[in-house]
């Protein structure tokens, strides 16, 4: 039987991926059903990453949040290989014991068996996900360490690339490599016995290899003449982050770099070397972001085949407003914390509190945390100037060294707790008491509800609450106090969470954790409760952090030089009008983009809490974008290309044959257009719409419609003769400028609609239009 006899004989509903590519491009289809397709074609995929199952960076978190997709088009024949580390194994893999009675395919176990045979080490099982268990291999490098001599040789004679002794870091890539390699050939050569197996006769296998680490086998297997397809992923060239660490002026100079005295003055020669190597070695080359692609293109010497954006798994909501739901849970946590950590200074209304969060690796330049920290002071200085009774409560979450706890904090922590408790008594005697003198007919009299015993006991709490000194700015005892990048910019900017100070800052320098004592909360639920998140990178090849807060709803700042921000440049008409602000760090210098982060923080300030609220569920919108269903067509293109360039005989029979008439298409990345109720042009007024529409970084910030930011009832209409969508009846304009109360209950009574919010008469003005005009920001203003 061959293959399309074979496809022929059972029949499937499949769907089809082709993002981004002409229409009539039918050959790049790669279908959905579980790995039956490829599994019949012998196509196997393997993805080769030091972060398989061992979390060390970011990268970690790309690899388990792609698996469903990957498996979705391979099934069992998608498999990752890294390195074995004992820890993460214990508690993520669900390891295969006995071999011999794991359910995989018996051309693999003898592979591994083979390998075992000659000393390696090999841990097989499936990596426990949440939506997948990809079946995993991985090797124990130290098994393996005795032949580090004979590969680094090897691997010197191949390629001119020498690894120091003493870089041990290199030394476990270059045995990574060597041992992905062997795998990866003596499973091809085993499996090639079998020709009656395949619609082709050979088995098609296409490798992904990752960063500089996973190199080393994508070089090897060039070297080798291995008949393999090679695809090599960059997510930020090692050279790059480490320019950017020293504070030079990268982009502007990129293209003048000196590539090898720049890696030799950083001792990190021998692993450009690799990274460079791997990049022009690969069939298919990738990177994450356009940003990123620019970098590649000067410091690596290659244009990238294709973009590759990080993606997203999101899990979806009963309801459209449930994520506002979750936002004030959370949000009510991170005020508990609030309160015990600023006891004795509490005097700042939570109504009028905003929180603004800052969180990644601890890189002082590349994160931005200088230039928030910037910001932060001069947005202090203008909330004080202009008399607003906003507060902000920054958050800067970067993993450090630390001792332990701050004592300060903890003690916090425990006084308003023990406040709580008491509050809690005294509330349940009075209840108590109240019930009592009900049942004997009587009312109790306001001043007998506390007895002299329950005002000694809440005088004493009160007491105890007090403090003569200032609020701490991190939770923490660091290692290095004075020496610590931001708490030395703090003292020089004074920020001390002084009464008089509008922004107060927390440094807390932990991961988040549930099982924390101070802020038990985990990442995703901090974030959920946030106002706004900020993240100024000056270096940030993609930028999970903005992602992350877009998909939970929050608005966030990130910058050009983000690959997150450059995406939704490129994808979205106006991100500022769906909660995306973008702030200039390439083309302006550094104290007009602080300038410009300023503004952006200022305005947000400004919006009440309904506007907040609609532009969360603006933000929120957009998360389909970053979802790995949409994303991770990229990875299947750049698969399907690679294999076409290293079989390209049996891929023109697989594409004629089946992936001709695969089935439908997935469209192109949907080009976000503007929001319909966002104000048409950002210079008729600073001010933003009620959506949250943020004009630019003009200095007209005193120029406020005393309508919009009063105690006054209002609903804010923007007008929109012009712009309208195509396909759009524009017959009449359903946004019109600020309209009191009064005005809007005339209009009301005129068009005969009616809506009542807070026992007050607003309208719901008559639309003539055909689409989709925000309904759950309305119901969300509606439950208010």
């Amino acid at each position: 039987m061959n293959f399309k006899e074979f496809k022929d004989s059972r029949r499937m509903s499949r769907v089809s991926l082709g993002a981004g590519l002409p229409s009539d491009d039918e050959s790049t289809v790669l279908p959905l059903d579980q790995g039956y397709t490829v599994s019949a074609a012998g196509v196997y995929c393997f993805e080769i990453a030091w972060e398989v199952a061992n979390k060390v960076g970011g990268i970690y978190t790309v690899l388990r949040t792609k698996v469903p997709q990957m498996i979705e088009a391979y099934g069992d024949q998608f498999i990752m290989l890294g390195p074995h580390n004992a820890s993460t194994v214990r508690t993520e893999v669900d390891e295969y014991v006995d071999l011999a009675k794991a359910d995989i395919c018996p051309t693999l176990k003898s592979t591994v068996i083979s390998m075992k045979n000659r000393g390696v080490t090999i841990v097989v099982g499936r990596w426990l996900l949440d939506n997948a268990a990809p079946l995993v291999i991985l090797f124990d490098i130290g098994s393996a360490a005795w032949q580090t001599d004979h590969w680094k040789h090897e691997f010197f004679q191949q390629t001119h690339i020498g690894i120091p002794p003493h870089d041990q870091e290199s030394l476990n890539a270059l045995i990574l490599g060597f041992l992905s390699t062997w795998f990866l050939g003596e499973f091809h050569a085993q499996l090639s016995k079998e020709p009656a197996r395949f619609a082709y006769g050979i088995p098609l296998f296409v490798a992904h290899f990752h960063e500089w680490q996973g190199g080393v086998g994508c070089i090897l297997v060039r070297t080798r003449g291995l008949r393999i397809a090679t695809v090599f992923t960059t997510h930020a060239t090692l050279l790059g982050r480490y320019i950017c660490a020293g504070g030079v002026d990268f982009y502007n100079r990129l293209a003048t770099f000196d590539l090898d005295k720049e890696a030799g003055d950083r001792n990190i020669y021998h692993r450009y070397c690799i990274e460079r190597a791997a990049t022009n070695a690969a069939y298919v080359f990738t990177t994450v972001s356009e940003i990123t692609a620019l970098e590649a293109e000067h410091l690596l010497q290659r244009v990238p085949d294709f973009i590759t954006p990080n993606g997203i798994n999101l899990k979806k909501n009963a309801a459209i407003h449930e994520f506002q739901n979750l936002h004030a849970k959370s949000k009510e946590k991170i005020h508990d914390f609030i309160r015990g950590h600023f006891y004795g200074h509490l005097d700042f209304d939570f109504d009028k509190t905003l929180t603004f969060l800052i969180a990644g690796r601890y890189e002082y330049t590349n994160k931005g945390a200088d230039v928030f920290l910037e910001a932060l002071a001069r947005l202090n200085y203008r909330l004080k100037v202009a008399n607003s009774d906003m507060t902000v409560v920054a958050f800067l979450v970067f993993p450090a060294r630390t001792n332990n706890y701050n004592v300060d904090s903890l003690k916090g922590q425990a006084v308003v707790k023990q406040l709580r408790n008491t509050v809690d008594d005294i509330k349940t005697d009075i209840g108590n008491r109240i019930f009592e003198e009900a049942l004997r007919g009587e009312i109790v009299d306001g001043h007998d509800l506390m007895t002299p015993k329950d005002v000694i006991k809440l005088k004493r709490c009160i007491l105890s609450s007090l403090r003569d000194n200032l609020p701490p700015i991190v939770t923490h005892n660091m290692y290095d106090d004075a020496n610590d990048p931001i708490l030395h910019r703090v003292r020089e900017l004074r920020l001390f969470n002084t009464r008089e100070e509008r922004v107060k800052i927390v440094f807390h320098p932990e991961f988040l954790s549930p099982t924390s004592p101070l802020l038990p909360m985990d990442y995703e639920e901090f974030v959920r409760g946030q106002h706004l998140g900020v993240f100024p990178s000056y270096y940030e090849p993609w930028g999970y952090t903005p992602a992350e807060c877009t998909v939970l709803g929050v608005p966030s700042i990130s910058t050009n030089l983000s690959g997150f921000g450059c995406f939704m440049a490129s994808h979205v008409a106006d991100p500022t009008s769906y909660g995306i602000y973008i702030m200039d760090r390439r083309f302006r210098d550094l104290d007009a983009s602080i300038n410009q982060l300023t503004n952006y923080m200022f305005d947000y300030c400004k919006l009440s809490r309904r506007q907040r609220i609609i532009l969360r569920n603006r933000t929120e919108r957009l998360s389909p974008m970053l979802d790995w269903k949409n994303l991770g067509s990229e990875y299947y293109r750049a698969h399907l290309q690679a294999l076409r360039s290293a079989y390209p005989d049996e891929m023109e029979g697989i594409d004629r044959d089946f992936l001709k008439n695969a089935g439908g298409y997935m469209q192109p990345y949907r080009y976000i257009p503007r929001t319909y109720s966002a104000a048409t042009s950002p210079a008729s007024s600073r001010v933003p719409s009620e959506a949250g529409d943020i004009a630019g970084d003009s200095d007209a910030e005193d120029d406020v419609d005393p309508r919009v930011y009063g105690d006054e009832e209002f609903i804010n209409f923007v007008s929109r003769k012009d712009g309208v969508p195509e396909g759009v009846d524009d017959g009449q304009d359903f946004v019109t400028d600020g309209t009191p109360v009064a005005q809007a209950e005339k209009d009301a009574a005129e068009t005969g609609i009616y809506c009542s919010l807070r026992a007050t008469v607003f309208i719901a003005m008559s639309i003539r239009i055909h689409c989709f005009l925000e309904l759950h920001d309305l119901t969300s203003i509606l439950m208010m």
